[in-house]
């Protein structure tokens, strides 16, 4: 037997049928079995030295919204699968769960509900807590909390203090989207056509203090260790990774001038120095200096200064908003010709951008291009370029209908540019900086697409910032013993600014410098800082000393496999990797990289079906509420309404959402079929990194799959009490494999097969749809296999059980209940073992040919001598009938066919 640990003795000799044991039940039975894994505490595991190699295994933590969707359902149906099959390899297991339990949803929805976030947020982590453990996850509840509880938040809170100590943290303004009627800072996604969400004023751009961590201190590493995960992440990521850093080789360019006597540069950083004679003008942002000091001298300049401080300060706004500016009427000094180039104040540039300021080449910039055709400023072209280039940019924005914008952006050779005239970039970046360099007018510079990352939230629902601000001592940190700083939880927020500014018992304090009357910063950290280091307090969640205990983290991190969604493919995964970095530089880690092996999985689709309304607004059904026509080939073509009998639109299937109301309650699903089959659904229909589109028929298959199994258990069991057969003998003595009839051996051959490409798909592949089909292979050997004798219902007996043992990595419930009934203890279960001899084949089935066309079949033995083939071929008396002429020609496909060419 691949497997002979078996159940306690009083239990061996008896088959079990409890119950109605003919008929697959599966709510009575995944009830049963995960009340038998809750007593048991199956999936609790230790931070003790074991002699069993230890695999972490996570998914990305929900945010506890209320209730599942398909898409965590997937997430954390594809851990588990790997859990459970590594835990059957003999490995320790850890799968954790846990709740991201911050996040502006919350604020929103307690504003909306008139509740506090913190009686909300735990509501539904109890809801959702139910559901994740109706699907079977072998998950260690054990380790479970929540990131909204001060236990975890104060250690993000002393890790804050240590990186303020070591001048990784520090404070300044920032150009931040203000909402003026609310009286509160908005996200980049709260901000609609320029206006509040909430209240629906025009959003202004204003600076505030903020606290940020200096992550570019590390973008080098964060960069360069990249490297240690190719092969083990989508490239994908890794690439958007690198974009996202974004490390550029560039120059620093400096454009003297004199401002009240006063002599000065305007420093700008361009990745393009090859440009630099194109400069026609220079553009600052509205708060730089030189706007400012232009704004002093002139109402008009200060009142369009002030309109650029309206609106959103997110990139992909300022994109697509209309480019306006103002000439300042200073001037700066070109470096190169000495010409004096006009200084523009202009809403495209930030001045938490680099330096605040940009060196415009109309001609090689299609932001510039657009601001100086608009107000008229010199294109000066300096890149040559390739023939008939702008008379094809013209055609086709003349048939796309689109603004003709003439910004030849590519690298080529140098023109109208003097002494750098037929350089390439290379050379033009090197002349360039000879000159300029010793000058003091330009210096090589690296620069980082990648920002500091400003923490600072003006939110109430959020782990409070351990600062206290003194009007004697300024900004100093709250003492360690002090902390964590609690943030109240009994607060109903009605969305007008942050309500911690107004309870004076939590903002009111004492300096810990002077003694003195001082007040807590009331701003929150951004929430992707606990879901930044979440995964390493897993490790230890109930240590009361440290962040992370370092044994436990030596034990179980890096994380061996992460499995999430694309979308948080850069910032969740950058500070997750940087947070590890920082953990590490403070001892409580080991390594560089938090993630192993990172799988992203696709999302779940289905269909949407909607009607446009006479106002242009479209209103979205719900498929239950729909009737459907199908053709032939089970694609809708009519959809109507039941509630009117009225046509409804069919839609694009699309990522299952709550607005286009095309979600599919998991918790409806498992009450129809249950929760075994939900897990063989979602992981069987599409590998898992690729997209899902959902089908309520299609859940007939995998349910109909686990019926047929239950049948085959039945009948099996029922075949070994006829022929008075013991599970116990059974599941203990080891198969005598010699002179088994040729069906055994097939089924043998089938079994063992599939047990090495189950173990190959799962471990080496990170197939997980594979698997499934294989089992379905498996299962119709099983069903066709008729047992005459005693030693066949032993190879039954082993194909079923080892059959079982890998179904229950992906359909736990029934696999388990099944391994039971048959005599299993399902604690200590191990992964079948491949049994080569199984492996080989005594004899084949070769195909029989007469002129192409199928006449007949042989059993011979493997590599045959190709005229012995023949001969049998001929003597088939299926095949001689046809053999009605001269034999022209003799086809012999080893191991497969023979095909005799037969004349007239």
């Amino acid at each position: 037997m691949s497997n002979t640990v078996t159940a306690d003795q009083t239990n061996t000799n008896n088959i079990n049928t409890n119950n109605d044991s003919s008929h697959y039940q599966p709510q009575l039975i995944e009830a049963e079995q995960q009340a038998k894994w809750a007593t048991d505490k199956r999936y609790e595991v230790n931070n003790e030295p074991s002699d069993k190699p230890s695999r972490y295994m996570l998914s990305m933590f929900p945010y506890p919204s209320g209730k599942l969707h398909m898409g965590h359902v997937r997430n954390y149906t594809i851990s588990d699968v790997l859990s459970r099959y590594y835990r059957l390899k003999g490995f320790e297991v850890m799968q954790p769960m846990g709740w991201d339990g911050f996040g502006l949803p919350a604020e929103n929805a307690a504003i909306a509900n008139q509740m506090p976030p913190a009686k909300w947020t735990f509501d539904n982590i109890d809801n959702m807590r139910a559901q994740l453990k109706l699907l079977g996850l072998s998950v260690d509840w054990s380790r479970e909390f929540a990131t909204c509880s001060p236990d975890y938040y104060q250690w993000e809170q002393w890790l804050f203090l240590q990186l303020y100590k070591k001048g990784l943290v520090y404070k300044k303004l920032a150009t931040v989207n203000w909402d003026p009627v609310d009286n509160t800072v908005l996200a980049n996604e709260q901000v609609i056509d320029g206006k509040g969400w909430r209240s629906g004023a025009p959003v202004e751009k204003r600076d505030i203090p903020m606290y940020y961590f200096n992550i570019t201190d590390y973008a080098d590493e964060l960069l360069d260790d990249l490297e240690q995960l190719e092969g083990h992440w989508p490239s994908e990521v890794l690439t958007m990774q690198r974009n996202w850093i974004g490390r550029s080789a560039g120059m620093e360019v400096h454009f003297p001038y004199t401002l009240a006597g006063d002599d000065n540069t305007l420093d700008v950083f361009t990745t393009r120095p090859d440009t630099l004679m194109g400069v026609t003008y220079v553009a600052v942002a509205a708060e730089h200096p030189l706007a400012q000091y232009a704004a002093e001298r002139d109402e008009v300049i200060a009142q369009f200064c002030a309109l650029c401080k309206k609106g959103s300060v997110a990139e992909a706004d300022l994109a697509k908003a209309e480019k306006i500016g103002m000439d300042t009427g200073l001037t700066v000094t070109h470096p190169l010709t000495g010409e004096k180039l006009p200084v523009w104040v202009a809403n495209y540039v930030l001045m938490s951008y680099g330096s605040g300021a940009v060196m415009a080449v109309p001609a090689h910039d299609e932001r510039d291009y657009e601001f100086a055709t608009k107000y008229n400023l010199p294109i000066k072209q300096v890149i040559d370029t390739p023939k008939g280039y702008f008379d094809n940019i013209k055609a086709q924005a003349k048939a796309d209908g689109s603004e003709v914008n003439l910004a030849y952006t590519e690298r080529n050779t140098l023109i109208n540019s003097g002494e750098f005239d037929g350089m390439d970039f290379e050379h033009s970046f090197e002349a360039m900086l000879a000159k300029l360099e010793p000058l003091g007018l330009a210096n090589k510079k690296i620069q980082y697409r990648l920002r500091d990352w400003g923490v600072s939230r003006q939110r109430y629902w959020g782990c409070p910032i351990p600062m206290i601000n003194c009007e004697h001592c300024g900004t100093v940190p709250v003492e360690e013993q002090d902390l964590p700083v609690i943030l109240p939880t009994d607060v109903v927020p009605d969305g007008r600014g942050n309500p911690l500014k107004n309870i004076t018992d939590f903002v009111n304090t004492t300096c810990p410098k002077c003694g003195n009357h001082a007040e807590r910063e009331t701003d929150t950290f951004d929430t992707f800082v606990e879901s930044s280091w979440y995964y390493a307090r897993f490790a230890s969640p109930n240590d009361t000393n440290n962040m992370v205990n370092k044994a436990a983290a030596n034990k179980w991190l890096p994380v061996d496999q992460y499995v999430g969604g694309v979308e948080h493919a850069v910032m969740h995964l950058l500070y997750a990797r940087f947070f590890h970095k920082l953990m590490r530089d403070e001892s409580l880690v080991s390594g560089d990289e938090p993630f192993a092996n990172l799988m992203t999985q696709g999302m779940v689709l289905a269909g949407t079906f909607h009607r446009t309304n006479s106002d242009g607004s479209t209103t979205y059904y719900f498929a239950d509420d729909i009737d459907i026509d199908y053709n032939e080939r089970g694609q809708p073509i009519k959809a109507t309404l039941k509630a009117d009998g009225q046509p409804v639109t069919i839609g694009k299937i699309e990522k299952m959402s709550k607005s286009k109301n095309n979600g599919v309650d998991p918790q409806t699903t498992i009450d129809q079929y249950g929760a075994d089959t939900v897990r063989l659904y979602t992981l069987f229909t599409a590998p898992a990194d690729q997209t899902l589109e959902w089908s309520d028929d299609a859940l007939k298959g995998p349910y109909n799959f686990i019926k047929k199994l239950w049948r085959i258990a039945t009948d099996h069991i029922q075949a070994l009490t006829a022929a008075n057969l013991s599970l116990d003998s059974l599941n203990n003595s080891a198969l005598d494999s010699t002179d088994l009839s040729k069906a055994a051996k097939d089924l043998r051959r089938k079994t063992h097969e599939t047990i090495a490409k189950i173990d190959k798909d799962l471990g080496d592949r990170l197939a997980l749809n594979t698997p499934v089909s294989s089992l379905m292979e498996l299962s119709n050997e099983l069903a066709s296999f008729k047992a005459s004798s005693e030693q066949d219902l032993q190879v039954q007996h082993e194909a079923l059980i080892d059959l079982l043992i890998m179904l229950s990595v992906y359909a736990p419930h029934v696999g388990e209940h099944l391994l039971e009934r048959l005599g299993l203890d399902t604690q200590n279960l191990s992964y079948p073992a491949v049994d080569e001899r199984a492996l080989i084949q005594d004899t084949i089935t070769m195909v029989v040919q007469v002129n192409g066309k199928v006449r007949g079949k042989m059993d011979v033995a493997p590599n045959s001598d190709p005229e012995q083939l023949k001969e049998q071929a001929r003597s088939l008396d299926s095949v001689a009938k046809f053999i009605t002429g001269d034999v022209k020609k003799e086809i012999v496909v080893p191991n497969k066919l023979v095909n005799i060419v037969v004349a007239g």
